[in-house]
């Protein structure tokens, strides 16, 4: 069985409508996606980000009258229809159709990322299993994918870590992995936390190597190293809290930051820390450094 899809470019401020039209209008589905470049950083808590310029795609019965339904649609959504057009879209198997983009991804020299369907590359390497989501990150991103390259490179072995905006837990579980004794995660969402510690228990993580605790309750703790995946202004914001977690002598990797703020970034803890050079995947930096 085929199906119709059609896709409408539309700015994001009509999105909501345009949705609840191709829904009245009969869509067995709604689905968005970027129809620009525009990223779109982390969002609050209970937040939707979405581009400046979304693809909304409609999926309907291979059978319906496609200039009927515009007309239906054209009312629903009360305005002129943006840009658009129908495609056919051929039936196969849906819900692992999308997984074949997916393969083990290298950070490094001995760590590896493993969507579970995969069997390792390197069955002697640190290998992390965890599946792509929407939710909080897979290592495929530049701000992700240049943390685990910097933990490839560090001697782990005994160390304590704070993941500060912990997300998944890939920065933790990944230190871990690569020889770290123990790991506090640190989250402003109750899912975060709660998707870090199953993921710490799908990599036979031992409970007592990692924990889990909102930023109000992190304690007067410091760790050997400190990462933070954010963004350029909440690790601004974060400053005095992220230099007072990192021991003395110890190191820290922030990153979520565009090329253009790494300035202002090291600026709001270069009284504390000699940085190394910073490190671009590009738009996004990374800086790391020792605590003096």
């Amino acid at each position: 069985m085929s199906w119709l899809q059609l896709r409408l470019t539309i700015g994001r401020e009509e999105v909501d409508a345009l949705q609840d039209a191709l829904l009245e209008t009969g869509a067995l589905s709604v689905t968005l996606q970027d129809n620009g470049d525009d990223p779109v950083l982390e969002p609050g808590v209970g937040e939707t980000p979405l581009w400046n310029q979304v693809q909304v795609t409609g999926l309907f019965a291979a059978d319906i009258d496609t200039d009927k339904t515009l007309s239906q649609l054209a009312t629903c959504y009360a305005g002129a229809l943006p840009p658009r057009a129908w495609q056919t879209l051929e039936e196969q198997v849906w819900e692992r159709a999308w997984m074949a983009d997916y393969v083990p991804l290298q950070c490094g020299r001995r760590l590896w990322i493993c969507p579970s369907w995969c069997p390792p590359t390197d069955p002697a390497a640190a290998n992390l299993i965890l599946d792509p989501g929407l939710a909080f990150g897979s290592g495929t991103h530049p701000t992700t994918f240049l943390c685990l390259q910097w933990l490839d490179s560090q001697p782990l072995l005994g160390k304590s870590v704070i993941d500060y905006g912990c997300g998944s837990g890939i920065l933790g579980i990944a230190a871990l992995l690569l020889g770290a004794e123990r790991v506090l995660a640190v989250d402003n969402d109750p899912q975060a936390l709660l998707a870090t510690r199953d993921n710490a228990e799908r990599n036979g993580i031992a409970q007592h190597r990692i924990s889990c605790c909102l930023p109000q309750h992190l304690s007067e703790v410091s760790a050997h190293i400190v990462l933070a995946n954010i963004l350029a202004a909440p690790l601004i914001e974060l400053s005095p809290t992220l230099t007072r977690c990192t021991a003395t002598t110890g190191s820290i990797c922030l990153s979520g930051i565009f090329g253009t703020q790494f300035n202002d970034v090291t600026s709001a803890y270069s009284h504390n820390f000699n940085f190394d050079e910073p490190v671009f995947d590009d738009q996004w930096v990374r800086l790391t450094g020792i605590k003096r």
